[in-house]
């Protein structure tokens, strides 16, 4: 692109959006001065690119049929191929649509950016690769990831694998469908409020949300660098902390890894047999019987809670009050990282070191041309997101980070005495997808009504896995474990001795 000379009139627009008064003679200096300035953005237009490599050959895929694709949980399909061996050889990987596959068409959940193609591999891309696995597609996310349901993607709503109709959870919707179905051994997800372990609960399968910042983000479109996670979804726990292993590492972008070693040195797979003996984990009260909590899902998990104790846990009741708070101080952060990081900051922002994929960017920008096309779920938190910011500034999303340190210090005193806590992950089994025709409100609360448990270890940043533990109605329930951070192999550990001592959907 060329960037123009700015005319008269553009500096006037510049100007008053800042509130300044110039007069016509303020004018002419002011473009005399700014000459230079604008000079060097074109030297820097000018300049290629410096963008990773992308290392193996593929093809854009194809978008598949209706009839291939009954549950809707793929956005495309398609086969890279990695190294001839490793830690993936032979394990099919889906990836969800929020992550960059370079010459894979990339839309995120929404029309605006339909037919978006980027040329970079996200980091984790290139390490699953790296490590032998082969890229089986693009699963089918919720608008721009805002929704913990299912139904607010622009290609239609995913249903569940277990009940035709009802929601697969969100925003990783058709990364648990596909994983649950075994149509590929293992996906990606990704985490800024619960959108790993949600559809992962619903779908019956696995999934991991680490450490904030131990899985690089490097090449995934963002919501918020506060809360943006990535991680593994899979059949089973082993499988999970094999690919975790894969992703896990700094990789010299990503902003959001302090505290991490270094890639191929974290180690969740020799150690997972060793069982629950003598482990101590702390059941949440605070976890149970919410408002809109059902009585079978909090059994469930309380039978959970039993087995382990049965394979020589030690099992007890712990009370965290500020759980209750987490939802009220997450909400200011992912607020306003929506409306001014991934929206007006076109998926990015400025003030942190990056890879920027400017190809993106210009995707996004001009976004308010097409604002109707958004879902209702991020249409609404956009317009509150603008108006705090408008009224109050940052104000209450820094004092949200502030009383987030609170949060974790509550949690952390509990894991002073306890190696793991335990929970439902959702409060309710998956529910009906609205009808098309459904009112907003009913769109809205499906889409937010379920993210209490997990939301919280989002801003507290502890590593949270879900683990299937029993089946009512026809649709599975999740148990939550949670660890200290950077502690995924003590997860790991309670997660196999308790797959391992049963099926769950016999439970």
């Amino acid at each position: 692109m060329t960037v123009p000379t700015l005319t008269p009139e553009q500096l006037l627009e510049a100007a008053d959006t800042v509130g300044l008064s110039l007069t016509e003679a303020d004018v002419t200096s002011y473009l005399g001065l700014i000459k230079p300035y604008i000079d060097a953005y074109r030297l820097v237009d000018a300049m290629p690119d410096n963008l990773p490599e992308v290392k193996y050959p593929r093809s854009p895929g194809r978008f598949p049929s209706a009839r291939e694709n009954p549950r809707n949980a793929w956005y495309v399909k398609t086969s890279i191929k990695g190294a001839a061996g490793g830690k993936l050889s032979g394990r099919k990987v889906a990836i969800k649509d929020n992550v960059m596959v370079a010459g894979v068409p990339m839309m995120n959940g929404n029309s605006i950016l339909e037919g978006y193609v980027p040329d970079v591999d996200a980091t984790i891309v290139t390490r699953i690769l790296d490590a032998g696995g082969e890229i089986v597609g693009k699963t089918h996310c919720e608008d721009y990831c805002i929704s913990g349901g299912s139904h607010t993607g622009a290609k239609g709503p995913v249903h569940n694998p277990y009940k035709m109709g009802y929601s697969a959870g969100g925003s990783s919707s058709g990364s648990g469908v596909v994983v649950a179905l075994g149509e590929a051994d293992m996906a990606i997800g990704g985490d800024q409020g619960g959108s790993i372990r949600m559809p992962s609960s619903w779908c019956g399968i696995v999934g991991m949300k680490p450490t904030h910042g131990l899985v690089p983000y490097t090449g995934i479109m963002p919501i918020e660098v506060f809360v943006d996670h990535t991680g593994p979804m899979t059949a089973n726990v082993k499988d999970n902390a094999t690919l975790l292993e894969v992703l896990a590492g700094v990789d010299g972008y990503d902003p959001r890894q302090y505290h991490v070693r270094q890639a191929g040195t974290l180690d969740y797979t020799s150690r997972i047999t060793e069982g629950v003996r003598g482990m101590k984990i702390g059941l949440v009260k605070e976890g149970f019987a919410h408002p809109n909590s059902e009585p079978d899902s909090d059994a469930k998990v309380r039978s959970a809670a039993e087995q382990l104790k049965g394979l020589g846990a030690m099992v007890e009741e712990v009370s965290i009050p500020e759980h209750l708070l987490g939802p009220a101080i997450w909400t200011p952060i992912g607020i306003e990282g929506i409306a001014q990081t991934m929206m007006f900051g076109d998926g990015y922002g400025l003030s942190r070191q990056d890879l920027y994929v400017t190809s993106l960017i210009d995707k996004l920008h001009g976004w308010e041309l097409r604002a109707d096309q958004l879902s209702e779920t991020t249409k609404i938190l956009t317009v509150v997101g603008v108006h705090m910011k408008k009224h109050y500034g940052s104000r209450f999303y820094g004092k949200a980070v502030n009383l987030s340190r609170q949060i974790t210090a509550a949690y952390d005193a509990a894991l002073a005495k306890y190696d793991l806590l335990l929970m439902p992950t959702m409060p309710l089994k998956a529910t009906p997808l609205p009808p098309p025709d459904a009112p907003r409100e009913l769109y809205i609360q499906r889409a937010l009504e379920m993210i209490g448990n997990t939301c919280p270890f989002d801003i507290t940043h502890h590593p949270a896995m879900t683990v299937p533990c029993g089946m009512s109605d026809d649709l599975p329930v999740g148990m939550m474990l949670i660890g200290k951070h950077f502690d995924e192999a003590t997860i790991y550990r309670a997660g196999y001795a308790f797959e391992q001592s049963g099926d769950w959907k016999k439970r």
